[in-house]
């Protein structure tokens, strides 16, 4: 049985965990928050959403770029995937709630960025179930066949 991957050039994620690690960095060195965020967010939320920004990309990157195992990396880029989903999502609903419907452009695109992070943690989960059952075959006809 042979792995079949999912989505193996991905320009668009790695853009998106560059500039979330970024955006988070310019965030705590300059001191500049989204009064979106300030108004809506409490501190330790506002504070988690900032280190999360900077948390997904460096973890995201490092997943993409894992020389090891690639269950390893896979898992890694999941997991920052599912928090992109998230804080991105979150901004959308601060962004809402304090700007309204002249909000809807920016909403627009960063629900984009949403969905499009929790589509790519589904293609991960596919991508490490597909892994597991190569695994499981190889690790059987080595059973099999008396090979240790």
């Amino acid at each position: 049985m042979r792995a079949r991957l999912l989505a193996r050039h991905r320009p668009y994620e790695i853009a998106v965990l560059v500039a979330a690690a970024l955006s988070g960095v310019l965030i705590l060195t300059l001191n500049v928050r989204p009064t979106s965020v300030q108004v809506s967010m409490p501190a330790p939320i506002l504070i988690a959403w900032e280190l999360g920004q900077i948390a997904v990309g460096v973890v995201g990157l490092l997943g993409i770029l894992w020389p090891g195992r690639l269950s390893t990396g896979l898992g890694l880029e999941l997991a920052s995937v599912l928090v992109l989903g998230t804080i991105t999502g979150m901004y959308a609903v601060a962004v809402l709630v304090v700007s309204g419907r002249n909000s809807v452009v920016a909403i627009s695109f960063m629900m984009a960025v949403s969905v499009g992070s929790f589509w790519r943690a589904a293609q991960i989960v596919i991508d490490l179930r597909h892994l597991a059952r190569v695994c499981e075959s190889a690790t059987y006809e080595q059973l099999r066949t008396g090979v240790t």
